[in-house]
């Protein structure tokens, strides 16, 4: 299981917004539920699943910008694919939420 961070960033369209973009983005990646599980964050997405079902989801959303009319569309990704033990995004939270509660 891998964690992937995508941010999509359409360029030459009309408008600064990009939350259109964004929530088609969306409605696209509702498609792959029974795939991957994702988390929209306020500057990304995260996504969480098997690697080659991830790359397959990456090239779908893509897509997305210019078929909504962008010119250009440049797309970051980061993948975190840990091999030595599961890895999920709610335990890599929450593990981290118990460490800073311990501190206290």
């Amino acid at each position: 299981m891998a964690i992937v961070d995508i941010t999509i960033i359409p360029i030459g369209t009309n408008s600064s917004s990009v939350s259109d973009f964004v929530a088609e983005i969306h409605k696209t990646l509702d498609q792959f539920k029974d795939k991957v599980k994702v988390q929209l964050t306020p500057m990304s997405t995260l996504i969480e699943g098997e690697l080659d079902d991830l790359f397959e989801v990456i090239k779908v959303i893509h897509e997305v910008p210019f078929n909504k009319g962008a010119h250009r569309v440049a797309t970051n990704i980061r993948i975190d694919d840990r091999r030595d033990k599961p890895l999920k995004m709610t335990e890599k939270v929450m593990k981290v939420q118990k460490k800073m509660n311990s501190s206290s």
